[in-house]
């Protein structure tokens, strides 16, 4: 694997089809994000923030972002340990607090990943694979607070 990756992406702000920002109750939070070859993605804020809640805000990404890169990791592990995954799925959870006066920010988030493994697989090295999952998983080494995963491993029925 090559040392570094380039991902770009074009943001623009569509809420300015609704007026400038003259008011801060008032004005649209909506924006667009557009990556080369992908169907964009229509955001907002979250509604605390005055966002539109039927649209996917920043702090949905980020969660998302943070399950689904700790999934692709161990599902790959999983594959070269050859410990064959039937299923996978996560019930994540993040808390964002005050950080600093006046500085929010995420100060943890829990995975909470429910895998079904084939019936003679080893679910205790399965189980512990979650542990190098979180290691490797780029967007859980980007952040600056704590990535938690209580996984649980069951194996399918034979």
């Amino acid at each position: 694997m090559e040392k570094s990756h380039r991902y770009d992406l074009r943001l623009d702000w569509t809420g300015a089809r609704q007026g400038a920002t003259a008011n801060y109750e008032t004005y649209s939070r909506e924006y667009r994000i557009e990556i080369a070859g992908k169907p964009a993605l229509t955001g907002s804020a979250d509604p605390t923030f005055r966002g539109d809640a039927s649209l996917h805000n920043p702090e949905d990404m980020l969660l998302a972002a943070l399950s689904a890169c700790h999934m692709l990791s161990y599902l790959a592990l999983c594959a070269r340990s050859r410990i064959a995954v039937a299923a996978y799925t996560d019930a994540a959870s993040g808390t964002m607090s005050e950080k600093a006066p006046h500085r929010v920010g995420f100060t943890e988030v829990t995975l909470r990943p429910r895998v079904v493994i084939a019936a003679g697989a080893d679910s205790v090295k399965a189980k512990a694979l979650h542990d190098q999952a979180h290691e490797i998983c780029f967007i859980a080494n980007s952040v600056n607070f704590p990535v938690h995963h209580e996984a649980e491993i069951t194996i399918a029925a034979g």
